[in-house]
């Protein structure tokens, strides 16, 4: 039996061993809309909680509007012209309306591939469009602290100074804040570092309530509505998209309430119950755009975990075309290597800050405390292999029938889409 799994560009196709029971686990079903255009169209003309655009943007002289980072597939090119044409029709002027690239930690998206992210030219030629970069401290607004955590609020002056703030992003299940988009795009997407590394904390990410598809209890889930309500009046739109990357939902209005219908549409579709847990499973890290580096694919080997029997093996693929990530994430990847998954959890204990980037490292343990892990890529660096603190494999197929062979069971699960779908337990 062949198996197509979600890798870089083209995806990869596994033959699975002739042994192999597969339960191949992926989001249900949904109609797909004729017209995307049309479903953006109408979530605009029916704003959730707020007035219309165009109405918001009457007698404002200023407009932000952030667009997630090219680590996540949003259809920008869809929504990013009509919104700028409603801006400059309620009389903002072009000159003051910025597209600000939320990118968090992440390095900044530039040149082909910042064109590759907007996806339209009309808005790269009319409006101005830059990256947020979170180390720069002249570049943010001193907000005060969060009432609950203390968290330093400090978000992107651009953001905080527009008279019009819309954030736009995907709404997906994220393994430390439960969902992604709406009120996860303001912070830590422009927030200053300071912010960042303290709500990224071992304090907040040991949190119980810190993983996907909760926001009950959520801690960053928390800081990230009081830090909303800390700013103001914020707008969003936000997309689901399906497991093909068509949209099939959008919502529009007050940054809160348009995320909170987002979200209950995303639950549909991604949480899927499965009922049993298996001691073989094999998935991917969702390939492009988010399986580009290592730092990224811990997404995928985490997200599954509620159906990963303990003592069993995760086998994920992901391309890693720029190799293991960021040298903030290198050296806290070669610290867990150095000191091994407990004294490197108690190193970040004694911090109320954490290292850039480290925080992937921190989730790496999770899975690592349940089974054994195994990366199949074919463009990370061999000189990378020994600070993954994972297994490197060559060969899909035959790591899924060494998988069977110890374990006795030949029943596998395999998740074609990674960290997009969420199995139940």
């Amino acid at each position: 039996m062949k198996i197509e799994l979600s890798y870089g560009q083209s995806g990869l196709t596994v033959e699975l061993p002739a042994s192999t029971q597969p339960t191949i686990i992926r989001k249900p079903a949904i109609p797909v809309p004729a017209s995307p255009e049309a479903v953006v169209a109408a979530a605009m003309e029916n704003p959730i909680a707020s007035p219309t655009l165009g109405e918001i943007a009457q007698g404002k002289a200023s407009a932000c509007i952030l667009i997630c980072d090219i680590t996540r597939p949003v259809p920008n090119g869809l929504f990013l012209q009509p919104m700028v044409r409603t801006l400059m029709a309620a009389g903002i002027p072009p000159s003051e309306i910025t597209i600000l690239v939320a990118t968090g930690l992440h390095r900044p998206n530039e040149g082909a591939e910042l064109q590759e992210l907007v996806g339209d030219q009309w808005v790269l030629d009319n409006v101005r469009t830059v990256n947020h970069f979170a180390q720069n401290d002249a570049d943010h607004v001193d907000m005060g602290v969060t009432a609950t955590r203390a968290t330093p609020v400090k978000l992107d002056r651009c953001f905080v100074e527009a008279e019009v703030r819309i954030a736009t992003g995907l709404v997906e299940p994220h393994f430390m804040a439960g969902y992604s988009g709406g009120r996860k795009v303001v912070a830590p997407g422009v927030a200053h570092q300071d912010t960042i590394r303290r709500f990224h904390s071992a304090k907040f990410m040991e949190d119980p309530g810190a993983v996907q598809c909760n926001l009950a209890g959520n801690p960053l889930h928390e800081e990230q509505l009081e830090i909303i309500r800390m700013l103001g009046e914020v707008h969003a739109l936000n997309v689901v998209l399906d497991d093909e990357r068509n949209l099939v939902y959008a919502s529009f209005g007050e940054i809160i309430e348009s995320h909170l219908a987002a979200v209950e549409l995303a639950r549909t579709i991604s949480e899927v119950p499965v009922g049993r847990r298996f001691k073989t499973l094999l998935t991917s890290a969702a390939g492009y755009p988010l399986d580009q580096n290592y730092y990224q694919t811990v997404k995928g080997m985490v997200t599954p975990l509620d159906i990963l029997e303990p003592g069993g093996t995760l086998i994920i693929a992901a391309e890693c075309t720029e190799g293991l990530g960021s040298e903030e994430y290198r050296r806290a990847q070669e610290r867990l290597v150095a000191l091994g998954p407990e004294a490197f959890l108690a190193s970040l204990l004694e911090k109320t800050a954490a290292d850039i980037d480290e925080w992937q490292t921190e989730m790496q343990l999770k899975p690592m405390r349940i089974g054994s892990i195994q990366l199949y890529s074919d463009k990370l660096p061999a000189a990378d292999d020994a600070v993954t603190g994972v297994r490197r494999i060559d060969d899909i197929s035959q790591a899924v029938a060494d998988s069977i062979a110890s374990s006795g069971d030949p029943d596998v699960a395999i998740i074609p889409e990674g960290p997009y779908v969420v199995p139940i337990f």
